[in-house]
């Protein structure tokens, strides 16, 4: 069993000991999520943004518009952090589909609080990975409040891209906040866990945040200066470099084909697999 998470490894070593299982985490390509000219930076910023926005900062929030990410709950406690430092002061870009069925209706949502100056902006096209790399360079900070989450791709490309991220302490996104050591923006620790499920899955666990401590986050983030948080980012890419680059994630899974067709067998000759079945009407 290949595992995309420490916590997850360690899940399948404590409940089933006698299962063969690997640590692959993800990783990016850090060729392309990578810190580009500063300069690049805020000309796409005042492109995009238009004049007098450049100065705002600038959260970032890569999802699917689901349930479980969130979604709406972060538009109403990035309210709160506005009230807290005003309203021209920062913007939350969400790149999604705010009309997903799976989710909420995050224009209704902005709507109904009032934000409707350019506070929350969504970003719904499809667009290139060199792009989407532009756009880490030009935010501050990269926000995940999903209660699950496997891994978390997004904030792993942010750090790529030296920028800090505010994460969930859930998941793979805590391998992603630290080295042991440093740091790379602020993980939150859960409130509660909600226990869920559906008839195919008896039973899961959701990590809960509090709305307090989300905010607190945030202000964190944005109370730090820019050299700051630019040491932060630098210290993140460091670890994406060392951790989760593609040549250690492609020799981990060349390794571990390799180790299955070895010591298992092939298709006539693998062990612990039958081709048939029996059952009784």
């Amino acid at each position: 069993m290949a595992c995309i998470s420490k916590l997850t490894y360690d899940i399948v070593q404590t409940v089933a000991p006698e299962v063969d299982s690997s640590y692959i985490p993800h990783a990016v390509d850090t060729d392309i999520f990578s810190k580009i000219d500063p300069d690049q930076a805020k000309k796409f910023k005042q492109e995009k943004m238009g004049p007098g926005n450049e100065d705002k900062f600038f959260f970032f929030w890569n999802n699917r518009n689901a349930r479980r990410k969130q979604s709406g709950s972060l538009i109403f406690w990035f309210k709160k952090f506005l009230d807290e430092v005003g309203h021209d002061k920062a913007v939350l870009i969400m790149h999604t589909d705010p009309k997903d069925h799976n989710g909420q209706d995050l224009e209704h949502i902005i709507g109904e609080l009032g934000l409707v100056n350019g506070e929350v902006l969504f970003s719904k096209a499809k667009v290139e990975t060199a792009d989407l790399a532009v756009v880490y360079n030009m935010i501050d900070c990269t926000i995940n409040i999903s209660d699950a989450e496997g891994f978390g791709l997004a904030t792993l490309e942010s750090l790529a891209c030296e920028k800090p991220i505010i994460v969930n302490l859930t998941g793979g996104m805590q391998d992603q906040i630290t080295d042991g050591k440093n740091v790379f923006g602020v993980g939150i620790e859960p409130v509660s866990k909600a226990v869920i499920g559906s008839q195919t899955v008896p039973y899961i666990y959701e990590d809960r945040l509090s709305e307090k401590d989300v905010v607190d986050a945030m202000l964190e983030i944005y109370n730090k200066t820019p050299e700051e948080r630019a040491e932060i980012g630098r210290l993140g890419r460091e670890y994406v470099m060392k951790q989760f680059n593609f040549d250690d994630f492609v020799e981990r899974w060349d390794s571990l084909l390799s180790s299955i067709y070895e010591n298992k067998g092939s298709w006539e000759t693998r062990e612990g697999y039958k081709s048939y079945g029996v059952r009784v009407f």
